[in-house]
């Protein structure tokens, strides 16, 4: 993750997720597996690699235990045919780069999208078997994620970076395993958070208050060390989070 944006290989990152919720994964076997998939149909356009993972491997939404955790497991994407929004768009993309299709992630809220950039503005709903969605298309599906009357603004339909995608893959786990209470397992979601470069201060310091939720309260204070050393972080501001992590520990010294 601390790679320039462009060299970050999104298909191993999904990977090293599947491989610490779960240690029998072997992400350099699981890669050939990718390739092995791709080699099928390679070279291949949009609607080919949409008919091969929809049709032919009969990968779908799953509609009816969407918060199963496994279905943020890329590995997992791929033996059960089920998945949630991103983490099949995560599979699209990645056999379709294979196959010399460079499809983008869109970080719509609530649903995640791909778009081609040859037809940009024809949106690609990965969870509901490669449907097209226009704009207005889009809006609809934005209203009834969100429950109410929502502006679909252009930055919602904005392409993603790898680096963005893993941040929403761990996030979907973060809840699914708060819903869950398992502490155990959010333990190490928030711990794979906190290492991604880049997040706002806000989002880092609410990743320092699950740790001390959870009682790793050396890891919280460790973090706030770290956000207070930050480049550009007002001198006020450094000393409130080093003062917050002291308070933190001073119960143990």
């Amino acid at each position: 993750m601390a790679r320039p944006e462009e060299e970050i290989p999104l298909d191993e990152a999904a990977l090293l997720i599947a491989a610490t919720a779960d240690v029998t994964v072997d992400v350099t076997v699981q890669l050939a597996r990718l390739d092995e998939l791709a080699s099928q149909i390679r070279p291949a356009d949009t609607g080919e690699v949409c008919r091969f993972v929809f049709e032919t491997l009969g990968v779908r939404g799953d509609q009816n235990t969407y918060d199963d955790p496994r279905n943020s497991y890329l590995d997992q994407v791929l033996e059960r045919r089920l998945g949630i929004p991103i983490s099949i768009s995560v599979l699209v993309m990645e056999i379709g780069r294979r196959c010399g299709v460079a499809l983008q992630g869109v970080g719509m809220p609530g649903h995640f999208l791909l778009r081609d950039p040859d037809e940009p503005e024809l949106l690609i709903d990965a969870f509901s078997g490669g449907r097209r969605l226009d704009r207005a298309a889009c809006a609809e599906l934005l209203r009834g994620v969100a429950g109410v009357d929502v502006h679909l603004f252009d930055s919602y339909l904005a392409p993603v970076g790898p680096r963005a995608i893993v941040v929403r893959m761990l996030a979907n786990l973060d809840q699914s395993f708060r819903r869950r209470d398992d502490k155990e397992s959010l333990h190490w979601v928030t711990r794979l958070r906190a290492g991604i470069p880049g997040q706002p201060l806000t989002d880092m310091i609410a990743l320092a208050d699950t740790f001390a939720r959870l009682g790793y309260v050396d890891e919280a204070a460790a973090l706030l060390e770290e956000l207070a050393r930050r480049p550009g972080i007002p001198a006020d501001a450094a000393r409130r989070l080093q003062a917050r992590g002291r308070g933190l520990l001073a119960p143990f010294n």
